[in-house]
């Protein structure tokens, strides 16, 4: 696993965000640092410090969706883009806490802004490369990702950004709860290495 500069076979690397306004501080708040203490949550588009610490553990979907948009130029807030897939049933409240992110409820926002995004759930890792050439692709891996070199506990439960292959084969991606620049942005991993952690499902978006 590295760290990377410059484009990619597919297209330019797309501008990295993380899940927490303050990528620098991810190792903190996994380690149960109150998020509420992040000093840029303002820019999250929380109406609170409050609503800030409570979404972000589930906002990794929204954290590479706008990763994907920025790429299209568009500009929003984590928060503004979770309240617009939330209203399309993309996350649910419930008594037991928060469901999401459901694929269906982005897909439908999605098209409803005009890109014509698509589910799949019968995806490996050895499919994804070819993918890519057309699509960026919002993938569920294990979260224990950010340790590949560890055996892999399971698959899927965190979704990261897939944009590009290196000339290796390499399939490159942005982890928005990396915790340290070398698995923040432009991770790269074999397919091998990421089918180990891949769940097999994800939303493809046109380039």
């Amino acid at each position: 696993m590295r760290p990377s500069a410059g484009g990619t076979s597919q297209g330019a690397v797309p501008p990295y965000f993380g899940q927490w306004e303050s990528p620098r501080r991810i190792r903190g708040f996994l380690a149960g640092r109150d998020a509420a203490q992040d000093p840029l949550w303002p820019a999250s588009g929380a109406q609170t410090s409050a609503e800030y610490a409570l979404w972000a553990d589930h906002l990794c979907g929204m954290a590479c969706l706008k990763m994907a948009l920025a790429t299209r130029g568009q500009a929003w807030t984590i928060h503004a883009l979770r309240r617009a897939v939330q209203r399309h049933g993309g996350y649910v409240e419930t008594p037991e806490g928060i469901k999401g992110l459901i694929y269906s409820g982005a897909v439908e926002w999605l098209r409803t802004q005009g890109v014509a995004a698509a589910i799949r759930v019968d995806l490996t890792a050895g499919k994804l490369a070819g993918l890519l050439a057309r699509h960026l692709i919002i993938v569920s891996v294990h979260p224990a990702i950010r340790r590949a070199e560890h055996k892999a506990p399971g698959r899927g439960g965190h979704l990261v950004l897939l944009f590009g292959t290196d000339s290796q084969g390499c399939l490159r991606f942005h982890n928005p709860s990396g915790d340290s620049a070398a698995t923040r942005r432009d991770v790269r991993l074999t397919p091998r290495q990421f089918g180990r952690f891949f769940a097999g499902r994800g939303i493809l978006l046109p380039r």
